[in-house]
């Protein structure tokens, strides 16, 4: 319940954002918002049989490319680095660590209470998305670039295949 309205505190205000930036730099010292999400990607992902991994489908690269593309909306950005901050808010509160600090056991309990809200679940639902988006996505675009996910999903890309990125 406090964590809920003082995640309702920091939004409406800008004094309240303002904390929470000198905060998080205070907490989670040099772990950064990338670090945390190859962490998530690889709990999310990382163990599937005969999958490529989050890192071979560049998984990670590409949604630093989303975090900065004019073309996704801000409110999108704001959700994933929110997410994020709130990932990391929930590990501090169940094991007083952040995120990326904890044990495979610890990480996965972190998951599970934060997927038991609605924003938790959207949350790792939008980073399986992208993760997906990368393991799909052309290798022109710099992800995928050994055809990993279409080999392990058996699919053959549509005709005619981009030329070069329109990013």
């Amino acid at each position: 319940m406090f964590l809920k309205s003082r995640r309702y505190f920091f939004q409406k205000g800008f004094l309240g954002g303002a904390v929470l930036v000198f905060c998080s730099g205070r907490l989670f010292g040099a772990i950064s918002t990338m670090q945390t999400i190859q962490v998530l990607q690889e709990d999310l992902f990382g163990n599937t049989t005969n999958a490529p991994t989050p890192q071979e489908v560049h998984a990670q690269s590409y949604l630093a490319v989303i975090l900065q593309h004019s073309r996704v909306s801000q409110k999108q950005k704001e959700f994933i680095r929110n997410g994020i901050q709130w990932l990391n808010e929930e590990a501090l509160e169940i094991f007083h660590k952040p995120y990326v600090a904890l044990a495979k056991q610890q990480r996965e309990a972190v998951l599970q209470s934060v997927t038991a809200s609605g924003w938790g679940e959207s949350f790792v639902h939008a980073i399986f998305g992208y993760l997906f988006e990368a393991m799909l996505g052309d290798p022109i675009y710099g992800i995928n670039t050994d055809e990993s996910g279409w080999k392990w999903l058996q699919h053959h890309p549509g005709l005619p295949r981009p030329k070069k990125a329109v990013l």
